[in-house]
């Protein structure tokens, strides 16, 4: 059976690969870790989604933890940016997160996080990753569990302190929400119903994950199309199981596509900053990321950087360079006033104060962003030999053509792009093109597949 294990963490099936022993060995090389740069008093954070298997790992990632003298602090099932969140207020050394985010079940997994909330960079990971390997624990006497409920509660109201409500409030919108009975369903709702927002929940209870593939894209959100089409709603926004991915869906019942959260979430705060100068208006993003966000930033004198891909390039680069907000084609939003990870419910509040102070509906501001195609495939690969010889193939297919080659291969041409790269989530490869005309990024996925055979 699978274990993928890679920058984002560890994934696996339970119990097939995710077994108590692997789960026991990561959270004793967590402990093990934060040990060693931290000698004594080191605090973890422990955050989960609502998987039945995340509370059978949970007690086991405790047992690791305590066995190395850490001090554990338990919040419970909440979104994993509210444990990037909390590892900061509760000034703890780092954090994990029980989840396989938008991956179905049976898989589960563990995120870590380091102690300024963002999760482990490369370096960092690779030291974690020689402890796991070596076994080399820390043996500590050890230390206390507490638990702490206040969460979710602090978490929406750093949102609601740094993105006002008055507007949104103002304007009483009709939400749908789908939140896949995920580790975002108590949040996203109190957090709209305190935007003064009529709610109509669609998915929100935690006993009963996951009525349909947790990946928030069009196919799995067509009951919260019905939804905002029968409920007459404004919008709708869907979350991924551990909220911390956005799509939305007009008040059409149309899914915009999951590239737009981003688009129009940095068209926002562009505009509201249109003043600062132009050199501190950075948008930080990665390289899959659709073209969108470049022209946008260009209308409103704004400059795009781009990363590798992975949630903690993103934010390291807005972090060091002070950027006003970044963030991943597949709906994740990082807003650092709020924190420097993806976050669901920033991505809410900031979409519908766009909503409130344009007077537009989504479709309308949709229609002001530049269109692009973008299809996104993806190959079943075995290893990193195979990943490797099938970005090399990739490669050759474009002779003398204008190469990125950051992270696996992105071909820069004049009407489009197309990203080829090993995943760092699943044992594939994603092939991802994008440009004006559809037929010509359809010829340029087929192009990529056909050099794999």
């Amino acid at each position: 059976m699978t274990l993928k294990i890679s920058i984002s963490g560890v994934r696996g099936f339970v119990p097939e690969s995710l077994t108590p022993e692997v789960c026991l060995d990561f959270a004793k090389a967590f402990g093990s870790y934060l040990r060693k740069n931290n000698k004594q008093n080191v605090t973890v954070v422990v955050g989960t989604d609502p998987r039945a298997s995340s509370e059978f790992i949970k007690g086991i990632v405790f047992s690791g933890l305590l066995n190395t003298g850490c001090r554990v602090i338990d919040i419970g099932i909440c979104p994993t940016p509210t444990v990037g969140l909390m590892i900061k207020e509760l000034k703890a050394d780092g954090g994990i997160v029980i989840t396989a985010s938008h991956n179905p079940l049976p898989w589960n997994g563990l995120k870590f996080m380091r102690s300024d909330g963002i999760f482990l960079n490369e370096a960092q990971a690779n030291k974690f990753l020689k402890i796991y390997e070596s076994k080399d624990f820390y043996k500590g006497l050890p230390d206390q569990l507490h638990a702490d409920h206040s969460a979710i509660a602090k978490h929406i109201s750093k949102v609601l302190k740094v993105i006002p409500p008055r507007a949104v409030r103002r304007k009483k919108f009709r939400v749908a929400i789908d939140c896949c009975n995920g580790a975002g369903s108590i949040a996203a709702v109190k957090l709209l119903e305190k935007l003064g927002c009529k709610v109509l929940p669609l998915n929100c209870d935690l006993n009963q994950p996951f009525p349909h593939d947790p990946e928030p894209v069009a196919r799995n959100l067509k009951d919260l199309s019905r939804l905002v089409r029968s409920g007459k709603a404004d919008i709708g926004f869907a979350l991924d199981s551990d909220a911390d991915r956005l799509a939305i869906i007009d008040e059409t019942g149309k899914a915009i596509g999951e590239e737009l959260t981003l688009a129009l979430a940095v068209r926002h705060v562009l505009q509201k900053n249109e003043q600062r100068p132009s050199g501190r208006n950075l948008v930080i993003t990665n390289l899959s990321t659709t073209r969108a966000i470049d022209d946008i930033a260009e209308a409103f004198s704004g400059l795009v950087i781009r990363t590798k891909i992975g949630e903690v390039h993103v934010a390291e680069q807005l972090k060091e360079l002070r950027g006003l907000i970044g963030g991943e084609g597949n709906g994740g939003i990082i807003y650092p006033p709020v924190g420097f990870n993806r976050d669901s419910l920033t991505g809410i509040a900031l979409i519908l104060q766009l909503l409130a102070v344009s007077g537009k509906s989504v479709s309308g501001l949709v229609a002001e962003v530049p269109h692009y195609f973008m299809i996104k495939e993806k190959e079943r690969c075995n290893n990193q030999q195979q990943a490797e010889k099938f970005i090399n193939r990739a490669k050759e297919g474009f002779p003398k053509k204008n190469l990125i080659l950051t992270e696996g291969v992105k071909v820069m041409l004049s009407r489009g792009w197309v990203h080829v790269r090993a995943s760092n989530t699943e044992p594939i490869i994603r092939i991802i093109a994008e440009g004006r005309e559809k037929k010509e990024v359809q010829r340029l996925i087929k192009q990529v597949i056909k050099s794999f055979r």
